[in-house]
């Protein structure tokens, strides 16, 4: 025997057997238990959906041999006539062939006479809405009062294209579309029974792509089981299909979770060289995205249990705010991908979006406020020292008698702004004649703790923020005393601030400087004074410091970050270059790939971030107005909109 295709092998044969139309189901079975019977009947609905299967077993219910029932026996000659398609009684009739006023005459011509075989005669006419205008008009005389005999069943995919006139002497079922589930279930049925492996995720890719038809859900299992040589895996079902796989989209929530914008691009990259349609990913993505609200909001919507599971993760990583943003940016990217340059760039640019939008987000790693060393998750700092951008001023002949800074009385492996900020070295003015002496003022006996806490405008508030008034207490008093002083020679700047002394360009090899200043092992210091920005800053961010012995520094890059260096296989050689330039001597860089043991620049960063915004929360829960106001009215605070200074 030759084989059979599934959808045709597995053709419901009885209305017990159907699948996802009760509703159908329910009315027509009642109608032919109480012998209410219609004289013509119209299913509408999409491809796929069962209106043939439906007449075919109404026709078999009206003839079987045991009477009329809503459980036809499948036995008799009439029931398996009707199977085979070789029962004189039931005509099934393609409308988009024979749509001519001559086709339905002819029709009408042999309908007058009485069943050859059956108790009824049944003409089905499928996509009914492809008749003429004269066709339908020749049939509504007959379809109003036709012969005990006949009984009309009309098939269409398009009702709006049916005249009212035809509409009104039919009972009207409207057929749904298969939810997944329910083919995701028939699906594993019907392997089981052909004794064929599957993993339920690859027949909910079936079911998905399948677009609520069942016929269409069978085709793809046939050519899925023809494209996995005999089993239905995961992987070789979204490779046929050309879909987005669910690792890449949640690997996607994860980068966002982590802020981490190499890992999104990483999955960019991913989809890219298996040559993945982003339009479809940036509808799978929306697709997530609103199951993830739903389960955040109302998790009974979310039929299928281990989907469900899988998403309430991410009700806990994301507030409901930020997932109608994440939700509406991909609807949008999506909208505006023919206008990107190309789908990736499109894609990626999206991705970046919604990184960007994150709430309580940091400056990301590149960007000036980043470069400039403060960053938006800056550590703590020691009082901050005189900005040697304004260093080349005379400096005041009593420069000495200041008090120095706390910074400069101990050592400490923490690299202030003021220093990634210094240059290697400060020219001194010429000195000028001198002049009267000017009023002097008296110097501050040390600096007041507003000064100290004074918030750096540049790294740590957003340049669209308006600063406190107390940011600015302190600031007028500095540029007085410098254009009261007397002219003098330069002071040097205080210890806080010095940087490290630079070996001579030529005649020794520098490791005694680089040994000295890499004792503590402060490798996100040394980023920020190397000025890095950009891949290369993002790549030094995410490695760890091992030793710096014989002029050599050891790091070690986390493997989820292996592709940044393996897309940019010159950041090491712009690294040393940076460090030759800050010591006057070649340093090599040597790096390994592997787990991370300790702590990276990067992971510092979001744990200062977060204690940071943790502290700016506790001290607004603890301040007596924002008290008041809660209690005044029933207000809450919203973390997330917290940004600490």
């Amino acid at each position: 025997m030759s084989y059979q295709v599934l959808a045709r092998k597995w053709r419901p044969k009885s209305f017990a057997t159907l699948v996802g139309q009760e509703h159908v189901v329910r009315a027509l079975s009642h109608a032919l238990a109480t012998g209410r019977l219609h004289h013509a009947w119209l299913f509408t609905g999409t491809r796929g959906v069962g209106k043939t299967t439906i007449s075919r077993i109404l026709a078999k219910a009206l003839n079987c041999e045991t009477g009329v029932t809503p459980e036809p026996c499948n036995q008799c000659a009439a029931c398996q006539a009707i199977d085979a398609d070789r029962f004189p009684d039931y005509v099934e009739m393609d409308a988009a062939s024979n749509r001519g006023v001559e086709d339905m005459a002819a029709l009408l011509d042999k309908a007058v006479y009485a069943p050859v075989q059956g108790r009824y005669k049944v003409y089905m006419i499928d996509e009914v809405h492809m008749l003429t205008g004269h066709a339908f008009n020749a049939m509504l005389k007959t379809l109003e009062e036709p012969p005990e005999h006949v009984k009309f069943i009309l098939a269409t995919t398009d009702p709006q294209k049916i005249p009212v006139t035809v509409l009104s002497r039919c009972l009207q079922f409207n057929l749904k579309q298969m939810p997944p589930g329910h083919i995701v279930e028939h699906l594993s049925r019907i392997l089981a029974a052909e004794a064929i492996p599957c993993e339920t995720p690859a027949l909910r890719h079936l079911a998905k792509a399948a677009n609520g038809s069942m016929r269409d859900a069978l085709s793809l299992l046939d050519q899925a089981i023809a494209h996995g040589s005999g089993k239905i895996e995961e992987e070789q079902v979204t490779h046929m299909l050309g879909t987005v796989g669910d690792d890449h989209l949640y690997a996607v929530l994860d980068a966002l979770a982590a802020a981490d914008v190499a890992a999104l691009l990483a999955v960019a990259d991913r989809m890219e060289a298996r040559s993945l349609s982003f339009d479809a990913a940036l509808q799978a993505l929306a697709s997530l995205l609103h199951r993830v609200a739903l389960a955040q909001f109302a998790p009974a919507a979310i039929a299928d249990e281990a989907e469900r599971q899988r998403v309430s993760p991410y009700t806990e990583l994301f507030d409901a705010e930020f997932l109608q943003l994440a939700y509406q940016i991909a609807i949008h990217g999506r909208d505006e991908l023919p206008l990107a340059p190309d789908d990736y760039a499109g894609f990626t640019m999206t991705l970046l979006r919604l990184h960007a939008f994150r709430p309580d987000q940091p400056p990301a790693l590149g960007s000036p406020a980043a470069a400039g060393g403060g960053g938006g998750v800056a550590r703590s700092l020691p009082p901050a020292a005189p900005r040697p951008a304004a260093a080349p001023r005379p400096a005041p002949g009593n420069a000495s008698a200041q008090p120095a800074q706390p910074a400069a009385a101990a050592p400490t492996a923490a690299v202030t702004p003021a220093t990634s900020a210094v240059p290697a070295s400060v020219p001194e003015p010429p000195a000028r004649a001198p002049a009267a002496e000017p009023v002097q003022r008296p110097a501050p006996a040390a600096p007041s703790a507003a000064a100290e806490a004074r918030p750096e405008p540049s790294n740590s508030v957003p340049p669209w923020e308006d600063l406190p008034p107390e940011a600015f207490a302190g600031q007028s008093a500095e540029p007085a005393a410098l254009r009261s002083e007397p002219p003098g020679e330069a002071a040097p700047p205080p210890a806080a601030a010095r940087p490290a002394p630079a070996a001579p360009a030529s005649g020794g090899d520098g490791d005694g400087d680089a040994a000295a200043d890499f004792a503590a092992g402060n490798w996100h210091g040394l980023i920020r004074r190397l000025g890095l920005g950009g891949l290369v800053r993002e790549f030094a961010q995410h490695c760890e410091w091992l030793g710096f012995a014989d002029g050599v520094i050891d790091l070690r890059l986390s493997n989820a970050h292996r592709h940044l260096l393996d897309m940019n296989p010159g950041v090491v050689e712009r690294i040393q270059d940076q460090l030759a330039s800050l010591y006057g001597a070649p340093l090599r860089l040597r790096t390994a790939v592997g787990a991370i043991e300790g702590e990276t620049p990067a992971q510092r960063d979001e744990a200062d971030r977060r204690a940071r915004h943790a502290e700016a929360v506790a001290a607004l829960e603890s301040d007596p107005f924002v008290r008041e106001l809660i209690e005044r009215f029933d207000a809450t605070l919203v973390e997330a909109s917290v940004k600490p200074l």
